[in-house]
């Protein structure tokens, strides 16, 4: 049996491939959208692709099955409750699908989506018995998919799908069998997910907590409570995949802009981002842009600041650099992509076009004016949990997820030092607020590694400002 995971950085989405080489058969299972690679595979081991199995409906990314179905014509399989209006074969509990030396068994695992399935995976050359799980979003290593995605309204019977599932439906299989799941580090479908790639359930079922719980109302009690933030990407990207995503080549075509073209996408109200690293940024950048560098998780950031609906303008370094953003964008359904800025931001300057600036400040400035007061409001944009292991005297907190739901709640004249671990979502706040009309907005340049490694101490305490 031919057996392949494979991993979109920064999104933790997992997808596999799972073929039987003496058929000449394979199935996808919970592809990307950008479908070369399993083309490569499907050409290298000649193996045809001729079934693409979703283990449940994404909200975190946009499916490849449309693109895939294009290349190879393989039929696409949902569960049977999976309320996907394109064509589509239905998998039920029990259900078999069976080429060569592959099984693959359907097992219904609601709990993370109403319309989960799990994939109990077979290779019958080496025995009978089943040797692996894909378990979808229900378990993950060193985490459990969250349930409340599918909406407030059904979270209570999310919640107890979501035992059933773990707590029955798994309990009936083996310790011994490894555990593959459809997210890794980064997704935010689940809540601390360890960066490994599989597992085995029984290991899963030993250290997570979660797991050995003592009944219904133990597990009910901690995971009704807060779940990861939820961006504002989601909602569009689950009712693409629930539709059928429009094929790449039906996307806006590639364009290479001068700035004369740029500024007026981008007067009639497009969305500029600038991918440039947070120095280049704060020096000078086109007024009104937002600042998401490439960076692991770079396509969270953008699902959390920008518009999903937004056109979009570009400032990169270079064409490879416009390439791979335009991946990212097309993978979370950022389809309205209208060019890239050609020349960067060199030719913008040149050509006598308006700039701003974030005028970041350095650890040693920052800690002057903090001694001598002439310094205004310092915002600490990181997560509580990263609060509390030291943050910078006299500085409030605001978490960055709220400000980017609520905006910040002080005069917009006032002065305002945003500040982060490294500076990188310091600049996307900044840029968010330049953006909402603030004036006078700063950025810690280097963040809290460059305010430590400066010889400055952070303050500690047990309870976030």
């Amino acid at each position: 049996m031919y057996f392949k995971q494979i991993t979109v950085p920064g999104l933790g989405c997992n997808s596999y491939v799972i073929g039987c080489p003496g058929a000449r058969q394979a199935v996808v299972v919970d592809p990307k959208r950008d479908v070369q690679e399993y083309m490569d595979i499907s050409r290298d081991e000649g193996m045809k692709i001729t079934h693409i199995i979703e283990t449940h409906v994404h909200a975190d990314h946009v499916s490849g099955n449309q693109e895939l179905k294009s290349r190879t014509g393989a039929d696409i399989y949902f569960s049977e409750y999976a309320p996907v209006t394109f064509d589509h074969k239905k998998l039920k509990e029990g259900d078999v699908i069976e080429f060569g030396m592959v099984k693959l068994e359907i097992i219904y695992t609601p709990g993370h989506t109403p319309n989960a399935i799990s994939i109990l995976v077979t290779d019958k050359a080496r025995a009978d018995v089943p040797w692996m799980i894909l378990t979808g979003d229900l378990l993950f290593v060193g985490s459990i998919g969250r349930p409340d995605l599918a909406g407030a309204e059904i979270l209570e019977e999310q919640v107890k799908n979501l035992y059933d599932s773990l707590y029955r439906k798994l309990q009936r299989l083996p310790d011994y069998l490894e555990v593959f799941p459809a997210h890794g580090q980064g997704s935010l479908c689940g809540k601390g997910l360890s960066a490994k790639a599989s597992s085995t359930l029984g290991y899963e079922r030993l250290t997570q907590p979660v797991l050995r719980l003592s009944g219904f109302d133990a597990f009910h009690d901690q995971i009704a409570g807060a779940f990861p933030v939820r961006p504002k990407s989601f909602t569009h990207i689950i009712n693409t995949n629930i539709q059928g995503a429009p094929l790449l080549e039906r996307c806006p075509l590639e364009q290479t802009l001068n700035p004369d073209q740029f500024d007026r996408i981008r007067r009639q109200g497009a969305t500029v981002i600038d991918t440039r690293d947070t120095a280049a940024f704060g020096g000078f950048h086109i007024p009104g842009a937002i600042n998401i560098g490439f960076e692991k998780q770079m396509a969270n950031w953008i699902g959390m600041v920008i518009d999903p609906l937004d056109n979009l303008l570009l400032v990169v370094d270079d064409r490879e650099k416009y390439d791979l953003m335009t991946t990212e964008l097309h993978r979370i359904g950022y389809d309205n992509i209208y060019g890239y800025l050609s020349g960067g931001m060199s030719a913008w300057i040149a050509h006598g076009m308006p700039i701003d600036s974030l005028s970041p400040i350095s650890a040693q400035a920052l800690n002057r004016q903090l001694d001598n007061g002439s310094l205004g409001r310092v915002v600490d944009v990181r997560t509580p949990d990263e609060r509390i292991q030291g943050y910078i005297e006299d500085s409030v907190h605001v978490p960055m997820t709220d400000i980017l739901a609520t905006g910040l709640d002080m005069p917009k004249d006032e002065e305002v030092t945003l500040v982060c671990g490294t500076g990188y979502r310091a600049n996307i706040v900044a840029s968010r607020l330049k953006q909402d009309g603030f004036s006078h907005v700063h950025s810690l340049a280097g963040g809290l590694t460059a305010w430590l490694n400066a010889g400055y101490q952070l303050k500690r305490s047990t309870w976030t400002a």
